[in-house]
């Protein structure tokens, strides 16, 4: 869980623009290709600092409680889902992240998606001082 020092609908808002990502999540270059939203059905290309290209859609969006995007890229899938709960001096944001393969990638999975929590914690917490700090947009 991540300390957000704002509420849970600036928190909210600010998560899940396509947008303000790069500036908050460390392996994004940038965004591409963002469809109209904040939606379910939003869809958008992440350009990662390695050059992966997954497509990303958002599956849920129960403004500002929860938040699911699902990523896909060469027989891989993930999905992160957003929890946003309301904490004394702002909001606490509960990440939970699935990542999948199959084939010969599924050992390659399984070892990313031991590391993946501790990535996606560092990145909110990023965001959670770019917000603190009034970067956040």
């Amino acid at each position: 869980m991540v300390h957000f020092r704002v509420s849970p609908e600036a928190a909210f808002d600010y998560l899940v623009e396509p947008a303000n990502r790069p500036a908050w999540q460390s392996s994004l270059a940038r965004v591409e290709d963002v469809s109209p939203g904040p939606a379910v059905g939003q869809t958008w290309v992440d350009v990662t600092t390695p050059g992966l290209r997954p497509q990303m859609e958002t599956t849920a969006l129960d403004r500002p409680h929860r938040w699911t995007e699902r990523g896909t890229w060469r027989g891989f899938s993930a999905e992160l889902t957003l929890d946003f709960a309301p904490a004394p001096g702002g909001c606490e944001v509960e990440p939970t992240m699935t990542l999948r393969a199959t084939g010969l990638a599924a050992p390659l999975a399984r070892a990313l998606s031991a590391a993946a929590p501790y990535a996606v914690r560092s990145d909110l917490k990023r965001a959670a001082r770019l917000l603190a700090a009034g970067d956040g947009g």
